[in-house]
């Protein structure tokens, strides 16, 4: 997969997480088959505004330092139970049909 593919890879992956759910970077890497969490990242940083960003998370639940209120306060409004500014992953993650 080239470096365009993997963008619209990851992008769609985003895309289908539903409201009320979160993945990680890590689960993205791994829905799409390709690269890690550090890669999803950059890709999320560059393109991701058109996208619902704030539904992936750090594999510990706590959002990106840049964007967590931002990103918490969204997460709140998609109905995601914050406690202690952290996600709880065994709550929210997306589960998705492969």
């Amino acid at each position: 997969m080239d470096r365009e593919e993997y963008v619209e890879a990851v992008l769609q992956a985003v895309e289908s997480i539903p409201e009320g759910s979160v993945a990680t970077y890590g689960d993205i890497a791994e829905y799409v088959g390709q690269g890690g969490p550090r890669q999803v990242g950059a890709i999320m940083r560059e393109y991701g505004a058109s996208v619902p960003w704030w539904r992936v998370i750090r594999a510990s639940g706590v959002p990106a330092d840049e964007v967590g209120d931002e990103q918490l306060h969204r997460l709140r409004s998609d109905g995601v139970r914050i406690t202690n500014g952290r996600v709880n992953l065994r709550e929210a993650r997306w589960h998705p049909e492969v």
